[in-house]
């Protein structure tokens, strides 16, 4: 649970470089995410060129903190790898958060940034990073060691929890 409270959305990094190793380790983590029918659907491009960070805020107009991080992981849905249409979506999704939980529990930070449904940043990135017509881009998490802090917070709203049916009406 500490993963959970401590992962906040980070924007600032130091330029320490992350280690190859960490990164992997992160990815792991995503690759360990439920799928529908373990279907998998998932590729993971790391980032690191500098040159090519420095592009993506032409791309993903939202994403100027990239340009600080040493590194980011494109977490991509692959069309042919789909069992279940449709729920790559759903998977790649799970993936990402894994890959934010396994980012907070060591200490680094990172933001997620939505790639998909937006066209404009599917095919930006596909063309950048000569990405196959099948595979999709996702989600975008620059990640580094956290050049800010933030407070842990909660967000449990009890008022949002319905048991068996919605408050006030009988189903």
């Amino acid at each position: 649970m500490d993963a959970i409270y401590k992962r906040r959305s980070i924007r600032k990094f130091s330029s320490r470089p992350l280690p190859r190793d960490m990164i992997e380790r992160f990815i792991k983590a995503g690759m360990n995410a439920p799928s529908a029918g373990n279907q998998q659907p998932w590729h993971f491009i790391v980032i690191d060129r500098k040159k090519l960070l420095e592009e993506i805020p032409k791309i993903h107009p939202h994403s100027q903190m990239i340009r600080q991080a040493p590194a980011a992981i494109l977490v991509c849905g692959d069309l042919l790898l789909e069992k279940h249409e449709g729920y790559w979506v759903q998977d790649c999704a799970a993936a990402t958060e894994n890959m934010l939980l396994a980012i907070a529990d060591e200490g680094v930070g990172s933001v997620w940034l939505g790639v998909y449904p937006r066209q404009e940043r599917v095919d930006g990135l596909g063309k950048l990073l000569n990405l196959p017509d099948h595979v999709v881009p996702f989600s975008l998490l620059p990640v580094g060691y956290p050049a800010e802090e933030k407070a842990r917070k909660n967000e449990f709203h009890p008022e949002r929890i319905h048991y068996n049916t919605w408050k006030g009406g009988a189903r």
